[in-house]
């Protein structure tokens, strides 16, 4: 039989809610795992009603923060939840059968938390190897939007300079303004900036 599983995050304070409707609607509990990780420790719910599989999942939990118990929803919860307390230390409020920390025997308080020296050691170390890979690949991505900036001025350049193309600082004022006025007729003269018919002392027109 292949399981439909469906998995997210959700909110601490959301859990009670969510247990009641599911159950409501038919879901079984099956378990809730803690795991490890650099953020805390995180809870994962599991339901199922037929082939269909909920995973619901309470990230980086604290030490201090307070997850309420479903014991009064799903009672089998109360052997994950002592687990979690005893071996994770994580703080489940009103569990229905609560050990009070004697659910395992065990030689030091949360084992689960403690991390070793070893441990710690590999740890800092990956953090380093992480920092300075991070750090190349910034320095490479400056250097490369640096070149990127000076080919693109360089072809600006290049495209007001080749062939008939100039800057237009250097044209002289006067010779672009040559350039644009229109070139006289025969006896026509320039009079206020545009040009006019000569006229003959007759009155006729200049040939």
């Amino acid at each position: 039989m292949a399981y439909i599983e469906d998995y997210s995050t959700i909110d601490a304070r959301e859990l009670l809610e969510w247990v009641v409707t599911a159950k409501h609607d038919g879901w079984q509990f099956v378990q809730m795992l803690a795991a490890r990780t650099d953020e805390g420790t995180d809870l994962v719910y599991t339901l199922r009603k037929g082939d269909a599989v909920w995973n619901r999942t309470i990230v980086g939990v604290k030490p201090e923060d307070e997850i309420p118990s479903v014991t009064d929803t799903f009672l089998a919860a109360f052997v994950f939840e002592n687990e979690a307390h005893d071996l994770f230390g994580v703080n489940i409020k009103n569990i229905a059968i609560d050990f009070g920390g004697k659910f395992y025997d065990v030689a030091v308080d949360t084992p689960m938390s403690v991390i070793s020296p070893e441990l710690a050691a590999e740890k800092k170390k990956a953090a380093k190897i992480a920092a300075a890979k991070a750090a190349k690949a910034k320095k490479a991505a400056a250097e490369a939007a640096a070149k990127k900036a000076a080919e693109q001025e360089q072809a600006a350049q290049a495209e007001v300079t080749d062939g008939d193309w100039w800057p237009k600082a250097a044209v002289p004022e006067g010779a672009a303004n040559a350039a644009a006025a229109p070139a006289p007729m025969p006896g026509e003269v320039e009079e206020g900036g545009e040009w006019w018919p000569r006229e003959a002392p007759n009155g006729e027109e200049a040939r």
